[in-house]
């Protein structure tokens, strides 16, 4: 299983509207993270500063499931307004931290 966090950002007076967003995420939103792979997901934000940490036992599959899946599509549209996307060039998904350390 593999361990993965993200850093991006909301854009500023954004904050609410993303909050809003998460606290009524589309269920097809969470079927097609599940579908993809993706368990024990989970977002904190610091200020502006977004931070998420997921599980999955194959990145590379997670990460061409989600680029064709049509519902993360709308998803990200939805939330191009309130956040900064920026996403790696090379998997066209958003940059990954790498671990330092993890305790089971």
């Amino acid at each position: 299983m593999g361990h993965y966090a993200w850093v991006l950002e909301v854009r500023p007076g954004c904050e609410e509207e993303y909050k809003k967003a998460h606290d009524e995420i589309w269920p097809e939103m969470l079927e097609t993270l599940k579908a993809a792979g993706i368990r024990n997901y989970s977002i904190f934000r610091l200020g502006l500063k977004l931070i998420g940490y997921f599980e999955t036992d194959d990145l590379q599959k997670t990460i061409a499931y989600l680029k064709d899946d049509p519902v993360n599509k709308r998803w990200g549209e939805a939330m191009a307004p309130i956040m900064k996307l920026e996403g790696d060039p090379r998997t066209g998904f958003a940059y990954l931290l790498p671990l330092q350390w993890h305790m089971d």
